[in-house]
């Protein structure tokens, strides 16, 4: 099991504090891809709340899809069992930023193989998971991904691909486009009428480049959305152990 505690004290690569309460949930993020495509931000405006700007990297927005395992999932105080602890996931995000709460990731989707996961990060986080039925195999460092929608009243989607790093490991520069997409400690969700913020931390990303070859993607179908088949920047983490607070409103000026 990974040792929380010393997560907790590794906190220099942060941009802002993290949270001063106490944290909620342990996760670890297992097999990871990352894949990013470029799309205008009006392109993106009526997916993310009027109020929430669309996070730009040199005039771009950007929306991503990762693929991966969800391990160690469990809340604070809790036990769950190995069946319950392990599972595929694949989300599809993109970046946005406010004044009073700072750069962060707004899902679009979030399709997982466990019902309870599912469940518990609709009910208490507020996060869009759909039901899915997901197939992930791992042989040596190439990694067989499907996943195949079956949330009741919700448009169909798949996603099925082959992934695998392709070169070393390091954590991102400072100021580059790696560190501004994939060194994000929060996201943002829709909470009633409210927004709501929630925070993460785990220590620095350790990122290969990475190749795919995606056999079929129509999650961007079911958001209604255009791109390109390939993307433009792709990245491969071997794992990341992260820990999770609960949401809480941002207060708008």
């Amino acid at each position: 099991m990974p040792n929380w505690k010393s997560i907790l004290r590794k906190t220099e690569h942060r941009r802002w504090p993290k949270p001063k309460r106490p944290w909620v949930m342990t996760m670890s993020w297992v097999n990871l891809l990352a894949a990013h495509w470029p799309i205008e931000p009006r392109q993106l405006r009526r997916l993310v709340p009027d109020r929430l700007a669309v996070d730009t990297w040199e005039g771009k927005a950007w929306i991503s899809i990762l693929p991966f395992a969800m391990d160690n999932t469990s809340l604070r105080g809790f036990t769950w069992s190995p069946r319950q602890m392990y599972f595929p996931e694949v989300n599809v995000r993109t970046y946005v930023t406010t004044e009073e709460g700072g750069p962060g990731v707004w899902f679009l989707s979030l399709d997982a193989a466990s019902r309870l996961a599912v469940w518990g990060a609709r009910t208490f986080f507020y996060l869009p998971y759909l039901n899915a039925e997901l197939d992930m195999s791992v042989a040596g460092d190439v990694v067989n991904f499907r996943s195949i929608r079956t949330h009741s009243g919700e448009p169909q989607a798949e996603f099925v691909a082959t992934y695998s790093p392709t070169g070393p490991a390091e954590v991102a520069e400072e100021g580059s486009f790696q560190e501004w997409i994939m060194e994000r400690y929060l996201y943002y969700v829709a909470g009633g009428d409210s927004i709501l913020r929630g925070d993460v931390h785990h220590e620095p990303w350790i990122l290969q480049p990475g190749s795919i070859d995606i056999e079929t993607n129509t999650l961007f179908d079911a958001l209604l959305i255009e791109l390109p088949a390939e993307p433009t920047f792709v990245y491969y983490a071997d794992s990341v152990d992260s820990l999770g607070w609960a949401c809480h409103p941002v207060d708008f000026q």
